[in-house]
């Protein structure tokens, strides 16, 4: 996966992979809004390793130096991973629809998913990345590089 793309802060680069899995969600609705199934179930696998990663590395890596540099346990980061479970609930759901054919079912739960994604990422650009941005400077372009290896920055 990865980038070409050098990017110069941690905002940048996450809301760069937010864009780009974004881009893969409206690919895999489309396709199931015209039936076709199999460019679905492609689709989908890749939007939810692709944001499943994002994901990851948020609480595993960017959450747990945020949170040690600054304190804060419960607050943004917590409301953060319990949105992230709910997106995960709701790919499971998902993925079962499309494995059961169900289009209608699948693009319900895709646009409580898309509702649940667009309010996700503007408190996470617009509040906690810049709050991580400031927290983080020293680390930056380290982290910016573990993200890189790790497939995050989109395409």
């Amino acid at each position: 996966m990865g980038t070409d793309m050098k990017f110069d802060s941690l905002q940048e680069m996450l809301t760069h992979d937010h864009q780009y899995c974004d881009r893969l969600f409206a690919d895999t609705e489309a396709a199931v809004a015209r039936d076709d199934f199999a460019a679905a179930a492609t689709g989908f696998a890749r939007f939810r390793e692709t944001t499943e990663r994002h994901l990851s590395v948020e609480e595993k890596l960017l959450f747990p130096k945020f949170e040690d540099k600054t304190g804060m346990r419960s607050g943004p980061t917590e409301v953060m991973r319990t949105e992230h479970q709910m997106m995960r609930e709701l790919f499971d759901k998902m993925q079962a629809a499309l494995e059961r054919r169900e289009a209608k079912q699948y693009l319900g739960l895709a646009e409580t998913l898309l509702m649940l994604l667009q309010q996700h990422n503007v408190k996470e650009e617009n509040m906690l990345y810049p709050m991580m941005e400031q927290a983080l400077t020293p680390e930056k372009n380290a982290l910016i590089a573990e993200l890189e290896a790790n497939g995050v920055g989109g395409s």
